[in-house]
């Protein structure tokens, strides 16, 4: 079957200007152009916008999306199964927050007690499920298996007050992080601070600490374009400043 900009967009639940700007960034092309100059589109275009949308609706942005799907290793069946994937995960992660959500209104409607665990057992397995997708790959490979998934306990056995410290101890390392940076000294005392805080904040997720882990660690916050883009956010050249004032600390 095929269909216009029109017939496809209100098939599919999109504007028939967003059609539009994905043909014209070469992100989804039209089968042809018939005789009165509209847009038609088949069965392949159908498939692929449908993955385009699956992408979307996972947070992948377009420039991303058509790197992806103009990839010559690029497999239609594997991304559904990718997909699928990866939904499955993000239903869980709403399943839990819908639970603890349930639990919480019917806490205030005084039918049950929640303890302050339960309060904030959905948002810690957000936590972890974001990270595995994020780093799973990179961190199991680099520590292994029993540490990662002995952190990822760690974090869903964190009680209230926990959880507040270690998102407070992140803020603070990022607060004498970007002090440090002005100095553009690593060594110097808010730099060095700022290290000793990201230390604070690793030993919530770690069982034991090590000096040479902590140090490994920098050094993979740097080749990795994630973890870069993560810590750039205080400003351009954070994570490689950040790197330096660890290995300064680990050394001291």
């Amino acid at each position: 079957m095929e269909y216009t900009v029109q017939k496809l967009g209100q098939l599919a639940g999109i504007s028939a200007r967003t059609l539009r700007y994905y043909d014209e960034i070469g992100l989804l092309k039209p089968t042809r152009i018939n005789s009165s100059g509209y847009r038609i589109y088949g069965a392949t275009e159908v498939d692929r916008l449908q993955q385009i949308l699956f992408y979307r609706e996972l947070g992948v942005n377009l420039e991303s999306i058509k790197e992806i799907m103009t990839s010559p290793t690029f497999d239609g069946t594997q991304a559904l199964r990718d997909h699928r994937d990866k939904l499955l995960e993000k239903r869980l992660q709403l399943d839990a927050l819908i639970n603890n959500m349930d639990k919480s209104i019917k806490q205030t409607e005084r039918k049950i007690s929640m303890t302050d665990k339960e309060k904030f057992e959905g948002f810690k397995q957000k936590l972890v499920d974001d990270n595995e997708k994020k780093y799973g790959k990179e961190i199991r490979k680099k520590y292994g298996e029993d540490t990662v998934n002995a952190s990822n306990v760690k974090i869903k056995g964190m009680t209230e007050e926990e959880y507040a410290k270690i998102q407070k101890l992140e803020e603070q390392m990022f607060m004498n992080l970007k002090a440090a940076m002005e100095t553009g000294n690593p060594a110097g005392e808010q730099a060095q601070k700022a290290a000793d805080l990201h230390k604070q904040w690793l030993c919530f997720y770690w069982d034991q600490y090590s000096k040479e882990a902590h140090e490994g660690l920098a050094e993979m916050y740097v080749s990795d374009e994630r973890f870069t883009a993560y810590y750039d956010k205080v400003q351009s050249g954070a994570t490689e400043f950040l790197r330096d004032v660890i290995v300064i600390y680990t050394k001291s």
